[in-house]
């Protein structure tokens, strides 16, 4: 990836000083009125010079160890129109795109209750729609490009938070913000909410279960690093080292993950809502505890309504693509398979499997006795056997992106290899999609475990001595779902919950009412 130095644009000062000073100049340089006009909204970074930078790949921020960052695409802020109800406004993570989707999800709900919602982004991206569905999008030059000590995932997110605090107040303060909804990873959100005289509400986009267990660990409650090799937690099963959280059994990972995640429940308790994306019945016991720690409202699944309660209008898909899915290529070779006859492979937008594992992955696939749609991103699939598509053409299917939702919910699909991120986790349960877990890192683990061990949709795949899952294994599992002994009580298990997420988003569910609930607040305020 190139990165081309655009360099330091001075600033052209107003009366009042109230221009961009993100751009090449350091708070130290500017008047006092300036000055004290940034500090009043917490944002004092002396000594810092930031030069504006492009890239050749707006889709990709930085690499580390291999793990690719996505920089900020789509990060969001959500507001109700001024005029007909009190503002709304939400930050979210810029680099983590399974948070937006939740986002907007829950964005096009509101709307559908009669509110007018509009969707802010720090984003540049010129080929982003003006509207999705009922909510309207407006960019945001975005200034949070990379520089060249932007190597570690502290550093790029120390750099969000500080464009991001100098961002949020100036917008809040143009439009007359009433109310900020934050995404969780982001804390700092609600200080200056609360500075601003503003009601907040967190918004939690991981699992009920995987939030509790960082919860346990800022608490205190849970010792790093672990001293046992299992953890019993309240409202939790028992779970094993590999069932937990990447960043909690590893914590040299990614200690800046770890510090964000944690941090999530810095101040909480302050907030006067949180939301959290799962529902009712699926996490029951475990929301149960954290509702007695502080309430806690369960608005999901966070997923287009056509595949749910099909109460929103116009409501197929979320809208934002990360890549531009094959949908053509994909509908028409699944309308030419039979009836759960297809394994759905994919592993989310950010997993890199090692070549060991894809040719390991790629032969159990072409030894199997189904067919199988493999999502592989261009970047992955020089780790294929050469003659793989070619041989495999006949049973298999491999696309670059696919339009997730319509695959899982095509009757030919039987079985979803997933890495069991949470928003296709959700997917899955909310179409009755057995799984077979690959966990890879962060909350999969966690979710994985539900998924084999509590909602009884799946089975995980198991690793060598070496961590790699191999061929006979990848049989093994794709065999148990489709045609196992514990296949019959997979599905029908697969088909409760799918059930059940209906029901809970539909009129007089468990979301809807904490939906209707929190606009109702909103409304007679």
């Amino acid at each position: 990836m190139q990165i081309q130095e655009i360099g330091q644009i001075p600033m052209q000062r107003t009366a009042k000083g109230r221009q961009d000073p993100w751009r090449g100049i350091t708070i130290q340089e500017v008047d006092m009125e300036e000055k004290l006009f940034w500090t009043k909204y917490w944002a004092e970074y002396p000594n810092q010079i930031l030069p504006r930078r492009k890239f050749d790949d707006e889709r990709y921020a930085f690499g580390q160890d291999g793990f690719n960052i996505y920089m900020l695409y789509y990060s969001t802020i959500l507001f109700l129109n001024e005029n007909l109800l009190p503002h709304l406004v939400t930050p979210l993570v810029p680099h983590l795109y399974c948070h937006i989707n939740p986002m907007l999800q829950f964005s096009k709900r509101l709307g559908s209750e009669g509110l007018e919602v509009t969707l802010c982004t720090f984003s540049g991206n010129k080929s982003m729609p003006v509207q999705v569905g009922p909510v309207k999008l407006e960019p945001v030059s975005d200034d949070l490009q990379l520089d060249n000590d932007l190597k570690t995932v502290d550093a790029y997110l120390e750099r969000f938070k500080a464009v991001a605090t100098l961002r949020l107040p100036e917008i809040i303060a143009k439009r007359g913000i009433s109310y900020l909804v934050y995404d969780s990873a982001i804390p700092w959100a609600l200080d200056i909410a609360k500075h601003l005289g503003l009601p907040a509400a967190a918004f939690f986009t991981q699992s009920c279960a995987v939030d509790t267990i960082y919860y346990n660990v800022h608490e205190g409650l849970v010792k790093l690093p672990l001293a046992e090799s299992s953890l019993s937690i309240d409202g939790l099963p028992l779970l094993q080292e590999c069932d937990l959280p990447s960043f909690v059994y590893d914590i040299g990972s990614y200690p800046a993950l770890l510090h964000t995640c944690v941090n999530q429940f810095s101040n909480f308790m302050e907030a006067d809502w949180v939301f959290i994306n799962t529902f009712t019945s699926l996490e029951d016991e475990v929301l149960n505890w954290m509702a007695s720690q502080r309430p806690i409202k369960a608005i999901g699944p966070a997923i287009p309504s056509k595949y749910l309660d099909k109460r929103v209008e116009d409501d197929e898909e979320y809208g934002l693509h990360l890549f531009k899915p094959e949908i053509d290529i994909c509908i028409n070779w699944l309308n030419s398979k039979e009836t759960g006859s297809v394994v759905y492979i994919s592993f989310g937008s950010l997993a890199a499997l090692g070549e060991e594992q894809m040719q390991e992955l790629a032969s159990g696939l072409q030894s199997s006795n189904s067919y199988f749609l493999w999502v592989v991103r261009e970047t992955e699939q020089k780790k294929l056997p050469a003659s793989f598509i070619g041989e495999t053409s006949d049973k298999g299917l491999v696309v670059s992106w696919s339009p997730q939702l319509e695959v899982l919910a095509h009757e030919a699909v039987g079985c979803f290899m997933t890495h069991c991120g949470w928003n296709s986790t959700l997917e899955a349960l909310s179409l009755g999609v057995p799984m077979v877990a690959v966990p890879q890192w962060t909350d999969q683990t966690t979710n994985a475990k539900y998924v084999t061990d509590v909602w009884q949709v799946g089975i995980r795949a198991r690793k060598d001595d070496k961590g790699i899952i191999t061929k006979e294994e990848i049989q093994r599992c794709i065999r148990e779902i489709m045609e196992g002994d514990k296949s019959k009580d997979i599905k029908k298990n697969a088909e409760k919950w799918k059930n059940l997420a209906v029901e809970a988003v539909n009129v007089g569910g468990s979301s809807d009412k904490n939906i209707r609930e929190f606009v109702a607040k909103l409304t007679c305020n």
